[in-house]
């Protein structure tokens, strides 16, 4: 059997605040708006009329689709601990901790402060943070120690 892994999706509030996040901040970029319509209610397990926006983005192979409902809205919350069920983080490597970490919260990012952690010492160090997407999603940045 082959299994090729294509998307993680991602539900959002704001379209426009989670592009500027995930593509500005991130560095994705769009690779696809494709038609979407009622008829995908079941496969959705939404049920019922239906009215959304799939935006596919894509960065070194690895690629999200955001979700946008317009009918019904969204409702839930995001993992707010790594012990919580389902999807808890996004984890990338940086090299310049306090600049991305600035980028993104200039792009709707929030620090969670309480998760600022560095391990190790020297070449063996890493140093990560936490930072919420502009619904509250986790994205783990790390640096390697030098």
């Amino acid at each position: 059997m082959a299994i090729y892994p294509h998307h993680v999706g991602i539900c959002v509030t704001d379209l426009e605040k989670s592009l500027r996040f995930w593509c500005d901040g991130m560095g994705f970029e769009t690779t696809m708006v494709p038609p979407v319509g009622g008829e995908w209610s079941d496969s959705l397990e939404v049920g019922g009329e239906v009215d959304f926006t799939a935006h596919f983005i894509k960065r070194d192979g690895f690629e999200f689709e955001l979700l946008y409902y317009r009918t019904p809205g969204t409702h839930g919350a995001p993992s707010m601990s790594r012990n919580q069920v389902g999807f808890t983080h996004f984890a990338v490597y940086v090299d310049d901790m306090d600049a991305e970490i600035a980028r993104l919260v200039d792009c709707g990012g929030t620090v969670i402060e309480k998760t600022r952690t560095k391990m190790g010492e020297g070449a063996e160090s890493v140093e990560l943070v936490f930072i919420a997407d502009p619904d509250g999603v986790r994205v783990e940045l790390m640096k390697a120690g030098e």
